[in-house]
């Protein structure tokens, strides 16, 4: 027998109230899902963070769960919070979901404008339009047919137009005294327009990543931006990581079909905002260049994803593929091609290829790294002679995820902290304090590794808590068995909560710079050089781009290079991904630089697990 569900949405939703009709013993995350309830899950329904929660308003509180009490701790677990994926409904219950923070606060780092121009590239699309005109026959006996005429007049054979043409041909055709705009690419032929429309060319950069998606629009004779948005993957709702997501997919042709329309469904909202922006026409859109992970870039073509999640972690295919923007439901000139860049291996993708492209890793002899810190992180390692690439997965921590009190980059998250005798805070807006964001986080632990409140292994010191200033014992403490420092008092600059540090989240971070710390030790093993040969280091990527160079070397995020090596190159995957779509020869340089990168395996090496035990620790002093 159904078991009644109310669930109370936040207030800007259309539809605040929503009474379901579940099954008994469906969890309450699940049943808001099959609903059509955005419910965020960013570990993917496994009890391992927080953004489910929910508050119980009518009907009996169920007893929390470990999960509950271990994540969103005891204060709220009194107040009635649960985490929606813990939560079996047995009885008439009625919960209020927590309340999403407004996309546009959060900080998603974009690309710059004229990122083709600063690489020096010859500007080639490869999209050509040709301004013709076509003489029609004039007799009724005449052999021939509009088609045959118009490929005549532009010397091509007849397999270069494609079905979706003939429909609107003739009165192209006609309409404008035969003068008619044919658009080729590679040989085919994109459009046929009356009139003269040479000048309207133009073309879409996309970078897919695991958090955020960010879309940029070219006029692709000069490669001038004409405008960009970026915004929050909608399929974060079903996991924050990797494999969460692939985990909601494996097996399962229905939430495989809801990942890739939601990835396609903000394709299209980029594709409307850009063009409204810049005042151009989606007909007009002829090339578009996709770079992103293996899973995204499966997700996107449809592709079921479920083998990539399991050893040997072999992608479905990893060749570049262009196919017409009409086979995705792409709402661009429905011939327009969409090149995806080619991938390395299962969790090395297209995304690495196009760092790799943007840095020029492979132009110089000299010895360098690059490193995408992100949910999926990856790292490249080398020079003209040879490049290896590995996968250094940091997890959705450094985002905010599986973080008592953390939270994305958005308006309130504590991004900056500085620690002496006292904690001082900065917030993304000067807003009062939310939670705590990834370089807000490194900050704070950089520092109290400084100031000895946490030690080399990472335990929070509260024994030794008396030989510290007062303001900052104070905020030291051991409650229960929980060790936590807290961050800011509730009514402190204004916080509506106490905010707190505690030991699983020091943890936590230690599994994710561990994880980008040892990749880049790995790869130098490999490669068999010592550190001191690595002449630049380059982070890139939304979280490398925000975190401080000088807090990351401190917790050994990365190497303890001399400061003037290390340098950030911005949103590298998106400027690569600009490079392939201006030039034919950018794109055909990365399937040549894609099929060079030596894949290293790092789980499967036998020298890995100590070396991530030992990237595990922060240093003991500070390298500064």
């Amino acid at each position: 027998m159904a078991v009644a569900l109310t669930i109370l949405i936040d207030q800007h939703d259309p539809r605040p109230r929503r009474a379901l009709s579940v099954a008994p013993g469906t969890t309450i995350l699940k049943s808001a899902h099959e609903a059509g309830i955005d419910v965020t899950a960013t570990c993917g329904g496994r009890g391992r963070c927080t953004s489910c929660r929910v508050k119980y308003v009518a009907g009996t509180i169920p007893p929390p769960t470990i999960a509950d009490e271990v994540q969103l701790g005891d204060d709220l677990v009194r107040e009635g919070y649960r985490l929606a994926c813990q939560c079996p409904v047995t009885d008439a219950v009625t919960v209020q979901l927590a309340p999403p923070l407004e996309e546009a606060g959060f900080q998603i780092l974009g690309v710059e404008g004229q990122g083709a121009r600063r690489a020096a590239i010859t500007i080639d699309s490869g999209v050509v339009k040709q301004v013709v005109k076509v003489e029609l026959p004039r007799e009724e006996h005449h052999q021939t047919s509009d088609l045959e005429q118009l490929l005549a007049a532009v010397g091509l054979p007849a397999e270069s137009a494609g079905a979706g043409l003939l429909g609107s041909l003739p009165a192209a055709l006609r309409e404008d005294g035969g003068t008619v705009t044919v658009t080729t690419f590679a040989g085919h032929i994109l459009a046929v327009e009356r009139g003269d429309t040479a000048l309207m060319k133009f073309g879409l950069a996309v970078d897919i990543g695991t958090t955020s998606v960010v879309t940029s629009l070219h006029e692709l004779e000069s490669g001038e931006q004409l405008a960009a948005v970026s915004s929050l993957n909608p399929q974060a709702v079903f996991g924050g990581d990797l494999m969460s997501r692939i985990a909601f997919a494996q097996f399962n042709p229905t939430n495989l079909r809801k990942l890739h329309t939601r990835i396609l469904g903000l394709l299209n909202q980029h594709v409307e905002q850009v063009c409204r922006e810049a005042g151009v026409l989606p007909k007009w859109i002829f090339k578009v260049v996709v770079v992103g992970n293996t899973c995204m870039h499966h997700l996107l073509l449809g592709i079921d994803p479920s083998y990539v999640g399991l050893a040997p972690y072999a992608p479905v295919m990893r060749h570049a593929i262009t196919l017409p923007a009409h086979q995705l439901h792409l709402k661009t000139a429905p011939e327009a091609r969409v090149c995806l860049l080619p991938l390395v291996a299962g969790f090395v993708g297209a995304d690495a290829v196009a760092v790799a492209l943007a840095t020029r890793i492979r132009d110089t002899p000299r010895l360098r790294v690059a490193v995408d810190i992100g949910t999926n992180g990856e790292v490249l390692l080398g020079s003209s002679e040879r490049l290896w690439a590995c996968s250094a997965p940091a997890g959705p921590a450094l985002e905010g995820a599986q973080i008592r009190h953390g939270m994305r980059a958005a308006r309130g998250a504590i991004d900056r902290v500085a620690v002496d005798d006292d904690l001082r805070l900065h917030t993304i807006g000067e807003t009062p304090p939310l939670g705590l964001c990834g370089s807000g986080l490194i900050d704070l632990i950089a520092g109290l590794l400084d100031a000895r409140v946490i030690d080399a292994t990472g335990l929070i010191q509260v024994e030794e808590r008396q030989a510290l200033p007062a303001a900052l014992r104070d905020r030291v403490s051991m409650r229960g068995e929980e060790r936590l420092v807290v961050i800011a008092r509730a009514g402190e600059q204004g916080a509506p909560r106490e905010l707190v540090l505690t030991q699983d989240d020091v943890r936590q971070v230690q599994l994710a710079k561990g994880a980008i710390a040892s990749g880049i030790a790995m790869l130098v093993h490999v490669a068999g050089v010592p550190l001191e040969r690595i002449e630049e280091l380059m982070l890139a990527g939304g979280f490398g781009n925000y975190v401080s160079i000088e807090s990351a070397v401190r917790i050994g995020l990365v190497p303890a290079l001399p400061r003037e090596r290390i340098r950030y190159v911005g949103n590298a995957a998106a400027l690569g991904a600009q490079l392939a779509l201006l030039s034919e020869a950018e794109r055909a340089r990365a399937e040549t630089i894609a099929a060079g990168i030596e894949h290293v395996s790092l789980a499967a090496h036998p020298d890995f697990e100590q070396i991530f035990v030992d990237a595990m620790n922060f240093p003991a002093r500070s390298p500064r």
